[in-house]
């Protein structure tokens, strides 16, 4: 192959590779426009997609209260459950040394 050839050929490969980059933006841009309609449905998406989020955080923040209430009130009861449970042992400890001093006292 000689000079002229070759000169040729990459003037080709070069005219080619521009046509197809061309083709290429082209096909990008005719299939990424956006209509002026198509706008204004997506600026109301995105507003629709904006409240969603803030009732989504509104959400989370209720459920994260309501969670630290419910854990306060189970805390709550595990105290008074133990208060009783403490008091229904003393009361039967007590119950049972009146058995004894009743019995005792019926054997004299």
């Amino acid at each position: 192959m000689n000079r002229t050839e070759f000169i040729i050929v990459t003037a080709i490969i070069l005219f080619v590779a521009f046509g197809l980059g061309w083709f290429a933006h082209w096909l990008i841009h005719r299939f990424s426009r956006v209509a002026s309609g198509d706008m204004s449905e997506i600026d109301r998406l995105a507003q629709s997609l904006h409240e969603a989020e803030e009732t989504r955080d509104q959400a989370i923040t209720y459920l994260q209260q309501r969670e630290a209430e419910m854990s306060n009130q189970l805390h709550q009861a595990e105290a008074e459950l133990r208060a009783a449970m403490d008091g229904l042992r003393d009361a039967r400890h007590e119950a049972e040394e009146l058995r004894a001093y009743i019995e005792q006292m019926n054997q004299r």
